[in-house]
């Protein structure tokens, strides 16, 4: 999955940065005058603009989406060893409490 990410990550910045070189030229080469090239170069960045804030919050969804995951297989592995901690104590302490009471009947000879 990351590298998916980082093949679109590259990919969005190879298509913003073409866009805009692309823009740029067109804008330049055009036969336009110049109150018309201004409201080109308006144009364009504002939808530059919207472009990137889609992307961010496209990014940003994401990234809380991971973060969400990561936090829920963080705690329910941790639920896990939890889980886990608690029979090996449980199953030590019935262990060590048969011994004692062996021990306190007599039944032990200290060869176990």
């Amino acid at each position: 999955m990351n590298d998916n990410d980082n093949n679109l990550g590259a990919f969005l910045a190879g298509f913003v940065i073409g866009a805009l070189v692309g823009a740029a030229t067109a804008l330049i080469l055009a036969p336009q005058s110049g109150p018309d090239t201004r409201q080109r170069l308006v144009d364009v960045s504002t939808d530059f603009r919207h472009s990137a804030e889609s992307t961010t919050r496209e990014y940003r969804d994401r990234a809380s989406s991971m973060i969400s995951d990561t936090r829920q297989r963080a705690q329910d592995l941790t639920e896990q060893v939890q889980d886990q901690v608690r029979i090996v104590l449980d199953t030590g302490k019935g262990q060590v409490e048969e011994i004692a009471t062996k021990l306190n009947n007599g039944e032990v000879n200290g060869k176990e």
